[in-house]
This record gives C-alpha cells, sequence and structure tokens, in this order.
C-alpha cells in the first residue's frame, strides 16, 4: 500500500509539475500573442501600401494549416481580404501608390487575374504602382506588368518560359518494389491513375492538358501584352528564347523597365510622393491595413447571404484546416438550412476534388438547403474539379474566371497489392480459408481475382453514373449530354461556359450579387463561413493533438516544395472508397 501511494504522489506531483511549466511558457507566449494580436498603427498622409505576396494564398484569411511551431507568424491574408485592402487603397487619400515586393506566388492563375484585375484598377485611378525583385517568378511577374516601373536586380532574372506540366509515374518504381497498384476507373480523361499503370501520359491526357495550358496561356500573353505594350507574337519568341534568364537580355527585351536594387526603387517611389532624398517613406503592410480598414457590416440589416468558402481537398470525417471535410461543411451547411435569416448561399471552391462519399455527403445537404428555399450560387476559384464540380452541380447559377480549372467529371479507385512484395522479396507468404468467395473482403496481401476486380470495376462505374446524373439534374442536360463533356476531362471556365458547365464568367463580387438578386434582397449583410479560429485557440489546438499533427508540420517544414507530393502519396494510401478528383497536381510559379 505504501508503494502504490508513493507512485501515487509522484504521478500527481509530476502532473502538478508539467501544468506549471505549460503554464510558464504559456503565458509568456500567449502574452506576446495578445500583445501583437489585432494591433494596428495607425495609416500616415503619403503612404505607400507594400504588397508581398510570398506565402500560400488561401481563399479565406487563415484558412489553411499553420504549423504549430509558427505562433509569431503574421496573419495569412485571404485573396478576398488581399483584394478588398487594394481596392480601399485606391480611395484612401492616404495611400499615394503601391510598392510590389514579389518574387514566386504559390497560387493558381484564376487567383492572380483577380489581384492583377484589383492593380490595374487602382493604377487607373491614377495612383502609382512601382515593382521590384530579386527574380520574378511567372505568377509575380503577371502581377509586376501592372507597375508604371518595373525593376529587377542586376543578377536576377525574369523566369518567362511559357507553361508546361510534368508528371511523375511510378509504375516501374512500384514493380520492382513489389507493389501492384490495382486501378478501376471511369472515364477516359480520367488520367490520374496513370502514374500507377503507365510510363506516360496518354494521348487522351496530352490531349486535355495541352488545350488547358494553351487556354491559360493565351489568356496570360494577351494580358501582359497590354500591361507591357509588346505584342504576344513578340511575347511568344522572347518566352521560347527565355530571353527573360538574364536581367540585361529581360531588358533589352522590354519584360522589365530597369535594372537595379531595392533602394533604387525606393528612390523612384519618394520622386512619387514628392519626398527629399533619404526621406523615410511611410510604407504600410497588407496586415496592418486592413486591420485598420476592416470590412464594414450593418449588424442592424436582418437578411444576410453566406459565403461558405469551400477550398482544399474533400476529405472525410473531420480533415484539417485547408480541406473539405464533410464532417465540418455538412454540419456547417445544416446549420445556415435552419437559420431564416440566410436567405442565399455562395459557395466559394477551389478544390481540386477528393473523396466522392464525402462530395456526395456535402452535395445532399446543399440539395436539402435548396429545396427548403435557400438560393445557392457557386463561384469557382483556380479550380473546382470533380469532387469539387460534384459539390457545385446542384447550384443555381456558377461563376467561373476564365482561367479556372473544372469539369474532370469521372471517378478512380486505387487498391494496392503487396502479394509480390511479400512473397518474392521478403520471404512472407499467406494462406487463407473462407466461407465464400469474397469473405476476405478486397485483398491487399493478393492480387485480385477476376471476380473481385469486376466487383471494383462495376462499383466505380456505378459512381460515375451518380455523378452523372448528379450533373444531368444540376445543369439540366440529360446524360448523354454530360457524358459527352464528362469522361474525366478538364476544361477551362471558358471552355466550361461554352459546353454548359459553368452559367457565366465572374468574380465572387458578380456570384453574391446574383445570389441576391435570385433571394430578392434589396439589402443584405454579409458573413463568412467557416469561421476560422484565431491563432491562440489553434496553439492550444495543437499543443493537445497526438503527434501525427507535429510530425506533419516537420515534414511540412522540411520537405518545403517536394511536400505536396508526399501528402498526395499519403491521401492516396489512406483514401477510402472512389475518388473524384484531379488528375495532377498544379505546378505553382
Amino acid at each position: 500500500m505504501a508503494q502504490f501511494f508513493k507512485f501515487l504522489f509522484a504521478s500527481c506531483l509530476g502532473f502538478l509539475v508539467a501544468i506549471f511549466a505549460i503554464f510558464l511558457i504559456g503565458g509568456g507566449i500567449f502574452a506576446r500573442l495578445a500583445a501583437t494580436a489585432d494591433q494596428s498603427k495607425p495609416i500616415k498622409a503619403n503612404s505607400v501600401l507594400k504588397i508581398r505576396l510570398n506565402n500560400a494564398l488561401p481563399e479565406q484569411t487563415n484558412n489553411l494549416e499553420i504549423s504549430p511551431y509558427e505562433i509569431n507568424k503574421d496573419k495569412i491574408l485571404g485573396i478576398h481580404d488581399i483584394v478588398h485592402c487594394i481596392e480601399t487603397a485606391k480611395d484612401d487619400d492616404k495611400i499615394k501608390g503601391i510598392y510590389l515586393d514579389l518574387e514566386f506566388m504559390t497560387s493558381g492563375y484564376a487567383t492572380a487575374n483577380v489581384i492583377r484585375d484589383a492593380l490595374k484598377d487602382f493604377k487607373d485611378s491614377g495612383k502609382f504602382i512601382i515593382s521590384y525583385s530579386k527574380y520574378y517568378g511567372q505568377n509575380a511577374y503577371y502581377l509586376a506588368t501592372t507597375a508604371d516601373k518595373v525593376y529587377v536586380s542586376p543578377i536576377g532574372l525574369v523566369d518567362f518560359r511559357g507553361f508546361a506540366a510534368q508528371i511523375p509515374f511510378y509504375k516501374n518504381m512500384l514493380d520492382n518494389v513489389g507493389i501492384n497498384m490495382q486501378v478501376f476507373y471511369a472515364g477516359k480523361f480520367k488520367s490520374a491513375t496513370e502514374p500507377f499503370r503507365r510510363t506516360d501520359m496518354s494521348p487522351e491526357n496530352k490531349l486535355q492538358v495541352r488545350a488547358y495550358l494553351s487556354s491559360i496561356y493565351d489568356n496570360y500573353l494577351s494580358e501582359i501584352a497590354e500591361g507591357r505594350n509588346i505584342s504576344e507574337a513578340r511575347l511568344r519568341e522572347i518566352a521560347n528564347a527565355y530571353e527573360g534568364a538574364s536581367a540585361n537580355s529581360a531588358l533589352s527585351s522590354d519584360l522589365v523597365d530597369a535594372i537595379g536594387y531595392e533602394d533604387q526603387a525606393l528612390t523612384d517611389i519618394r520622386e512619387y510622393l514628392g519626398f527629399d532624398e533619404g526621406e523615410k517613406i511611410p510604407m504600410v503592410g497588407l496586415g496592418n491595413y486592413l486591420a485598420n480598414n476592416p470590412k464594414s457590416i450593418d449588424f442592424s440589416i436582418k437578411s444576410k447571404v453566406a459565403v461558405v468558402y469551400a477550398e482544399g481537398t474533400v476529405v472525410d470525417g473531420k480533415g484539417e484546416m485547408g480541406t473539405i471535410s464533410d464532417g465540418k461543411y455538412v454540419e456547417l451547411i445544416r446549420d445556415l438550412r435552419k437559420d431564416d435569416n440566410i436567405k442565399a448561399i455562395v459557395l466559394r471552391i477551389n478544390s481540386p476534388g477528393g473523396s466522392a462519399m464525402a462530395s456526395e455527403n456535402i452535395w445532399r445537404e446543399l440539395s436539402l438547403a435548396k429545396a427548403d428555399g435557400k438560393k445557392i450560387v457557386v463561384s469557382m476559384g483556380d479550380l473546382a474539379a470533380s469532387g469539387g464540380y460534384y459539390i457545385a452541380a446542384m447550384a443555381d447559377s456558377i461563376f467561373a474566371r476564365p482561367n479556372t480549372l473544372t469539369g474532370s467529371i469521372g471517378v478512380f479507385t486505387v487498391i494496392p497489392s503487396v502479394e509480390k512484395l511479400m512473397n518474392k522479396n521478403l520471404g512472407i507468404n499467406y494462406d487463407t480459408v473462407k466461407t465464400g468467395d469474397f469473405s476476405t473482403g478486397i485483398p491487399v496481401v493478393f492480387d485480385m481475382n477476376e471476380a473481385e476486380k469486376q466487383v471494383m470495376q462495376n462499383r466505380t462505374e456505378e459512381m460515375y453514373d451518380i455523378f452523372l446524373t448528379r450533373v444531368s439534374e444540376g445543369r439540366g442536360m440529360t446524360k448523354k449530354e454530360v457524358n459527352e463533356i464528362a469522361q474525366g476531362r478538364v476544361w477551362t471556365g471558358e471552355a466550361a461556359l461554352e459546353v454548359g458547365l459553368v452559367d457565366k464568367i465572374g468574380d465572387l463580387e458578380d456570384a453574391i450579387k446574383s445570389a441576391a438578386k435570385l433571394a430578392d434582397l434589396d439589402e443584405y449583410r454579409i458573413t463568412e463561413y467557416p469561421k476560422v479560429k484565431d491563432p491562440l485557440e489553434r496553439l492550444i489546438e495543437d499543443l493537445l493533438q497526438e503527434e501525427e499533427v507535429h510530425m506533419r508540420a516537420i515534414l511540412k517544414s522540411e520537405l518545403g516544395d517536394w511536400y505536396p507530393y508526399y501528402e498526395e502519396m499519403q491521401r492516396i494510401k489512406d483514401s477510402k472508397g472512389a475518388q473524384a478528383k484531379l488528375p495532377f497536381i498544379l505546378p505553382k510559379s
């Protein structure tokens, strides 16, 4: 008994010491967070808005997975808050211009297009834009071409070379290891499984990739041609010869206006402001400017339009920040459905798709909201493909950007078999006794027999037929008409408009206005979902999470740009049932 109390006392003491340590450490962390949270420095006269976009750009501010080890990191502004800042600055007498400090942007071209439009509008108001970078990625350069003057470092470059898709294929490696990826798919363009069953791109995949790359590239060149006053034909020559690969050739090709250092770019800004040499420029960051100029909300207005941001992979269960989990979104949409003050829902989608089951569950809840009289309008970002289109199909109206990638109406299932790995490579053998042909379920330690393969193919085709039905009913088309434009094929927003998958080309604001009009609202206020927790709440949750959360944060930090490939392999490994997902990982530039 004495020994029992001894261990009990030691355990209690250890627990109290741990709590005290967490209190001391956490107190310092929380005090620091509290001291910096939501504080804003006042905006001075003759200020310049500094825009630096070298982080990931979520749709909604902070709606992405943030490492628990980055507690002092500033807010990661969503693209719509960034646009709000630029639009507000246009009419703000204290803001005289914009300084673009750009390198490589991790966003798609539809996102970049939204920001670029806001920058053009700012410049058209008569205010200046100066851009400087050590080197410009293609997305960053796309924004820089709105500037009155574009600087590049003397040893920098403009990475202007055209677009390409490079897809890794794993089949030979998996064969050598002894893993047989048993693939089942519906849709001849549904190429997500090609890396596991081929060693090159299929003709159908090359056709669709070439089509959408060419369309996006044409739009990209058209806008740069206007911004830089260079013909599209000449821009193609510059890209094909990679003339931006050095600062001097970039200057001689008129891709930039000046070769210089940041202090020289700042000297130009002083001249625009009428400042003396060396006079300090009042620079304002996006975060500080947003804190000074939050979006105004009239809480006296009862009628609301709910903007629901659905970004990331569609997943089963609870999911992480920056994913579309059916566990979270079904509950969220159900709450909106039951709220009498919510008259319309605008679903802002930026997703490559994912779990077919999760997509179906979210589609169901949206359909119930529509049946209850809520108007549903979809606004598409960079992506609304496969499962991302699945949840969009039932909407009253669908808006897309010209460079949105959508469609990809198809389904696939991948079941690995480790029979060869176990038997021949490791010397492990399995034997079975069963009461029926399918008693073992779908095996992973044996290759499937023909009957099992047929079950999986039938299941995949059944899911594809359901997908066609959802689109057919939502878009007012026959299943035959949908099948002709489906087959897993990816379309740009412009092409999707032509084939009937979207209704209009427009942005989020257009979708909100459309939803209000459909709901017959003369006045309304906007509420945004999901509600993103502040850094302090998320830190506490992360500290209490399992080891997996911390391991993922470490891997993300160590792998850097390679992390999305690791993440995709993990999702394939952990996937449950059929997948409705974009057939590639989009490169960022």
